[in-house]
């Protein structure tokens, strides 16, 4: 097994939807905001484009995981009713 996939198996999701895309298109803008650019402010611009294209690929966030942020929705699973006991009559 690669390095990468023992590393993403242990990972755990903690970005949601709307923050992957978000993140997604933060990344596609400061690419080609930092293609037009020269000097350090490209190069940052580059890494910051970088930073959110893996997590925005990954789901994952670990300045989230840090602060203890989830923005996953976790999976709505509805109650299992109990067995309703036989009356004795």
């Amino acid at each position: 097994m690669t390095i990468i996939y023992k590393f993403m198996c242990k990972i755990q999701k903690n970005e949601g939807t709307w923050d992957r895309v978000m993140r997604f298109l933060l990344a596609f803008i400061a690419f080609f905001w930092a293609y037009s650019m020269t000097g350090t402010w490209a190069i940052v611009l580059y890494v910051v484009a970088a930073i959110a294209l893996i997590t925005s690929l990954t789901g994952f966030c670990g300045l989230y995981k840090l602060l203890g942020i989830n923005t996953l929705k976790k999976p709505t699973v509805p109650p299992i009713n109990p067995p309703i006991p036989p009356t004795n009559m």
